[in-house]
């Protein structure tokens, strides 16, 4: 194809993009951010297998994410194998059957991305950007504490002023349901309702099941009980059963343990929110941003998954979903990408040995040094440098002359020997 050919309008699958510089270091610097603040509680980093065997990577998978994992022949063993669409699995994977002589608990941390098939329809990723950490072995209600406390201060941390981390308790939910004699398509409907917070189904779904006023009033109050600390109140007014009432014990514990931290005004409650309920085992919350729709990170306890590896140890954890964040800090993190590389050297004539020195040098204090190597005049590297966003343009003339150094924000030039820029005391 030459140059001046147009391009197929369609160079990538449904689901996949590219990212130019500018949005691809805004993904780094969510990356080293939340890394730095993984490091900075105590957390390792792991790098899982790109690659699983489907049937290995299934038993981790609840039926939601299942479906969505993408598969194929492997030619080399002629057994199906699987990108993963999750993370969090395969950790379970790997602390099941490479880590289980080590000491509890284990506390991991990762950053990579995943794949899943989705509907065919606009804005739907199939490239999941995730970082998230995980801590095994430990089954305390300060465990789940130190979650939602460090999602709010892996948002902080990005510049996020106004977000909410929505905490639900997916036991209280089926303490209310345990001992309801309802058919399973009428849970199912019921579940959707409350998820939906749609009090009049879920009130026409109730209407003639066989329940008591008691039990109907307890399903009936799951998808008002959402606000402030006062849920609990509210709650612990509604239900009867034990297996609520120790969820709600083990909220207040939490709520009492992230006023210690100082995150507690970040938390909302939600006693109807169901996500993962195949899938978790307690606590679940996501984290959202004033003014953005979707969630930009979510967790939760998972006791039971790593048994699915045949070890069986209490679990908890949350991941960033790092694309939704990248949409949700569009303007926080605009400084960021934005980010000016130090100095483009400029030098005319067939010798280039004295700025390469002085680039190596630079780079050597920690600058960003690039070349221009493209021979072209200095009104056209000026322009090129204020396109790519240089903070600096060093004009080299010959071996003996002086240099200049020109500021491309204010165009302020500055005369210089080659001495003094490589004198160790030299900065910008």
């Amino acid at each position: 194809m030459t140059v001046t050919d147009k391009p197929p309008e369609v160079m990538l699958p449904k689901g996949v993009k590219d990212f130019l510089p500018v949005k691809a270091a805004r993904i780094a610097y969510l990356r080293q951010t939340l890394s730095d603040l993984f490091k900075r509680w105590g957390f390792r980093p792991i790098i899982p297998a790109s690659l699983e065997f489907l049937h290995v990577l299934e038993r981790g998978l609840g039926a939601g994410l299942r479906e969505k994992a993408f598969r194929f022949d492997d030619r080399q063993g002629g057994r199906l194998v699987a990108f993963s669409p999750d993370i969090t699995p395969q950790i379970a994977r790997i602390v099941a059957t490479r880590m289980h002589e080590m000491p509890l608990p284990l506390r991991l941390c990762y950053s990579g991305q995943v794949l899943r098939h989705t509907e065919q329809q606009a804005g739907k990723d199939r490239e999941i950007f995730q970082a998230g950490v995980e801590l095994i072995g430990l089954a305390s209600p300060e465990a789940d504490a130190e979650m939602i406390a460090m999602a709010v201060e892996s948002l902080q941390a990005l510049g996020a002023s106004e977000f909410t981390i929505d905490v639900g308790q997916v036991e209280f939910f089926r303490g209310v349901m345990a001992d309801l004699t309802l058919a399973p398509e009428l849970v199912r409907e019921v579940q959707s309702a409350i998820a939906r917070k749609d009090s009049s189904t879920l009130q026409q779904l109730l209407h003639d099941a066989p329940l008591s006023d008691r039990a109907r009033e307890e399903v009936l109050a799951l998808p008002r009980l959402f606000g402030g600390r006062d849920v609990l109140d509210r709650a612990a007014a509604v239900v009867s059963n034990d297996r609520s009432r120790r969820a709600l014990d083990n909220l207040a514990r939490i709520l009492e343990i992230l006023a210690v931290y100082g995150v507690e005004e970040h938390v909302t409650l939600d006693l109807g929110e169901l996500r993962g309920l195949d899938y978790h085992t307690g606590v679940t919350f996501q984290g959202y941003l004033t003014g953005f729709g979707r969630a930009v990170c979510s967790g939760g306890r998972y006791d039971n998954l790593t048994a699915r590896y045949g070890y069986p140890a209490p679990a908890t954890g949350f991941t960033f979903n790092l694309l939704n964040l990248l949409f949700a800090l569009d303007r926080e993190l605009d400084a960021v990408a934005r980010q000016a590389t130090d100095v483009l050297i400029f030098q005319s004539g067939v010798d280039k040995e004295q700025a390469q020195r002085i680039a190596k040098t630079l780079r050597g204090r920690g600058l960003s040094v690039a070349r221009d190597i493209i021979p072209r005049a200095l009104e056209a590297t000026l322009d090129y440098a204020l396109l790519m966003n240089y903070r600096y343009v060093l004009v080299l003339g010959p071996p003996d002359a002086d240099l200049e150094l020109i500021r491309l924000a204010d165009n302020h030039r500055q005369r210089l020997t080659a001495a003094q820029v490589l004198a160790a005391d030299f900065s910008l």
